[in-house]
């Protein structure tokens, strides 16, 4: 949700109000809040994000972070109350990064209280933050809980230190066992994220990551095929020769290992890279993307989305600070997005997940191409006769081919 790069688009105003087309259709939506804490420890060789250790913050101060954060969740409840549709309690907020652990879980509490006091949630609502292993324990644990965070999705990536130190990644994979131990025993839910694909990584080396994550027994576990990003220290790595370049045909067979593991352990995939183990412990936030629903970003490059208007914030914390203190908006930046548009998206994001896209969607020339992919076995043909589409495919790689048939 905050990408380094941001797009380009309209100029928001200075106030962050929208359009009063952004309030069709809002009481059908749900809304979530994302709030984005940018500040790491070292910063990864492969990572794109919109981060930034203690040497480039340059005018911002992680101390600061949480109140600038509460002055945006003010704005954003003024905006959404002045757009004059119905109020919505939040259904999902997910605090993502950089690493949100690295504040103090009494800043995370605050913010969180902060957002419900605005806002106000659903029963049940779902409140994830992702950390890293080697910045929380029990007692930050319990603290969150608490506070009322209902999940905690921790970078694992890998089991396998080579694989940990290409990827520039600084934890002891084996302390992966205490602090899912301590997270539930605060009683939260337990996710698990993985990479797969880093140079250097051997399809046993893959297995050995898997079989440490099952061991933790978790509830989600969401394992991403490695994408090298323009401008990042890996790219620069590639291009020198240092590291070879990722082979897609073992990522495939990475996929289809991870698949038959999880799926023998009893984790359904939902999502072309999520795995979860009931239905009720699928991240709601994620699916929330992938649907079309509406949340509000929070934080330098935080992305947001409501009726259709999306927009984003400036990057550095310093210039979003500013903007706050001046009380002026934070975003940068925005755009409307025509019908067209929401189509192209609703393919590129519905086909992805395990409940699919109505074949009503597509365009003739589209649909003529569902047969062929059936045929191919690219699409579940059982689903696609029901009138719907559902992604039966290797990994990122085929879900792209497949989108680009159903878009031409």
């Amino acid at each position: 949700m905050a990408p380094s790069a941001l797009p380009l688009g309209d100029p928001a105003p200075p106030d962050g109000r929208l359009p009063q087309s952004a309030a069709v259709g809002s009481a059908c939506r749900d809304l979530g809040v994302y709030v984005h804490v940018p500040f790491c420890r070292v910063r990864c060789g492969y990572c794109d994000f919109n981060t930034y250790t203690a040497t480039e913050l340059r005018g911002a101060r992680q101390t600061d972070y949480a109140d600038e954060a509460l002055h945006e969740v003010r704005l954003a409840g003024q905006v959404l109350d002045d757009l004059g549709a119905e109020k919505r309690p939040l259904s999902t907020v997910f605090f993502g990064g950089g690493t949100p652990t690295l504040l103090p879980a009494q800043d995370l509490a605050r913010m969180l209280t902060g957002i419900r006091d605005e806002f106000g949630f659903v029963a049940n609502a779902e409140v994830t933050t992702e950390a890293n292993p080697d910045s929380v324990d029990a007692r930050y644990l319990h603290e969150l809980a608490d506070a009322g965070f209902t999940r905690v999705s921790f970078g694992m990536q890998s089991a396998v230190p080579h694989v940990l130190a290409t990827l520039e990644r600084t934890h002891d994979p084996e302390r992966i066992p205490d602090v899912v131990s301590a997270a539930r025993d605060a009683g939260l839910s337990v996710s698990l994220d993985l990479i797969y694909g880093t140079p250097g990584e051997s399809l046993d080396d893959w297995k050995r990551s898997l079989e440490h994550a099952l061991r933790q027994n978790p509830d989600h576990l969401s394992a991403y095929a490695l994408i090298v990003e323009d401008g990042t220290k890996l790219a620069r790595q590639i291009r020198r020769g240092d590291v070879a370049v990722p082979d897609d045909d073992l990522e495939a067979d990475m996929y289809e290992v991870a698949e038959s593991t999880l799926s023998a352990e009893g984790l359904s995939w939902y999502e072309v890279s999520n795995w979860a183990r009931t239905p009720a412990q699928r991240s709601r936030h994620n699916l929330a993307y992938w649907t079309g629903q509406d949340w509000w970003g929070i934080g330098p490059g935080a992305h947001s989305h409501v009726g259709g208007v999306r927009w984003w914030n400036v990057k550095h914390p310093a210039a979003y600070a500013a903007r706050l203190a001046g009380s002026a908006s934070p975003a940068a930046g925005r755009e409307s997005l025509d019908d067209e548009t929401r189509r192209i998206e609703r393919i590129l994001l519905e086909t992805r997940i395990r409940e699919g896209l109505p074949t009503s969607v597509l365009s003739a020339s589209a649909r003529i191409a569902v047969a062929e992919l059936i045929a191919n076995d690219l699409i579940n043909a059982e689903a696609a006769l029901d009138g719907r589409i559902v992604l039966t495919v290797k990994g990122r790689l085929l879900a792209d081919a497949v989108v680009r048939r159903l878009t031409d």
